[in-house]
């Protein structure tokens, strides 16, 4: 018998305002498919996955006795390892990690963050490397740490969904930046790779569709959806099928990372820590939706999302109080 799946809804307007968009969309040219006119979906990963004794969770734990029992699921669950122009050895981190999981027969997740322009929509992490030799460069750099390990690369959050806020030169730059690393990474031997797709709330499905065929969708396993945010997963699943349609039949992952109480309402930024949220699923090959290959925790809980004009802490600080509350909200 085949894998039981999920009967996935038409995505609910009321909860994700941006979710809908079930009809005609684009897709992707016959051009840009591999001649068998299929997407060239590479390998789907595999759990587990590698949970990093060097997390922020680990090291407020070991640091600090007292907090650990508070946050200890944080400490014992896989979360993706964040790679941006913060590091210096962005070689012997990331190999760090691949080694650890090829160690352990888990797959190491890796979030890519460092576009130049990163962004600039938002502002509170924004950065990102200066120019597009300096990218192309990184992107080698995090290939050459990843090697032959089992990883899983989620791409440049919110590149996409903010590149209606770049020049002209400066979107078509984007875009032949994330073409080059979904190549780089997709030589990769057993390394899965999906381009962030935003979420259900933000960018609808027909207009994501679009600027994903332009970033190389057709080379890359597929996209992920919720990073870093709150939607709830049957939200996301409901928007995340649609565009996999427009797409050809492109597989996803789900950050489940924070969405155990789903998103706030009546704040402002409300993307951007809100009070109140708990832990979502955790991470996990078995679905139950058609092309959802696994739910992942892409966004570290506990890593403040920024000042969100709140005086809250830095984005990537961590922040004691917010696990803590993550941890006593959790789903199920």
């Amino acid at each position: 018998m085949g894998a039981v799946t999920t009967a996935v809804p038409a995505p609910d307007p009321t909860r994700c305002p941006a979710g809908g968009g079930a009809g005609t969309g684009p897709s992707l040219a016959a051009s840009s498919l591999p001649a068998d006119g299929a997407v060239a979906r590479g390998r789907a990963p595999r759990g587990p996955f590698l949970v990093d004794l060097a997390s922020q969770a680990a090291q407020q734990a070991q640091a600090h006795p007292a907090d650990a029992a508070a946050i200890a699921p944080l400490v014992q669950t896989s979360s993706a390892f964040s790679v941006g122009d913060w590091i210096t050895d962005v070689v012997g981190e990331v190999h760090r990690r691949a080694a650890a999981a090829a160690t352990a027969g888990a797959t190491a997740v890796f979030m890519v963050y460092a576009i130049p322009h990163r962004d600039v929509g938002a502002g509170f992490s924004a950065g990102g490397l200066p120019d597009a030799v300096a990218y192309r460069q990184f992107t080698r750099q995090v290939a050459a740490g990843i090697g032959g390990a089992a990883a899983v690369i989620v791409l440049e959050p919110d590149a996409l969904g903010q590149i209606d806020q770049l020049d002209a030169a400066q979107a078509a730059e984007r875009y032949a930046l994330l073409r080059d690393a979904v190549d780089v990474y997709g030589t990769l031997p057993a390394t899965s790779v999906y381009l962030d797709g935003a979420n259900c709330g933000w960018i609808a499905p027909a207009v994501m569709a679009g600027r994903l065929a332009q970033a190389g969708i057709a080379h890359a396993r597929g996209f992920a959806v919720n990073v870093a945010n709150y939607y709830r997963t049957e939200d996301e699943a409901a928007r995340a099928e649609v565009l996999s349609r427009f797409v050809g039949g492109a597989h996803y992952v789900v950050d489940t990372s924070r969405n155990g109480r789903g998103p706030a309402v009546g704040l402002t930024n409300a993307w951007c820590n809100p009070p109140g949220r708990g832990l979502g699923e955790k991470p996990t090959t078995s679905t139950g939706y058609p092309h959802a290959d696994a739910f992942l925790w892409v966004k570290t809980p506990g890593a403040s999302d920024g000042e969100c004009g709140r005086g809250d802490p830095a984005a990537g600080t961590w922040w004691p109080e917010q696990a803590a509350e993550l941890v006593r909200n959790a789903a199920g």
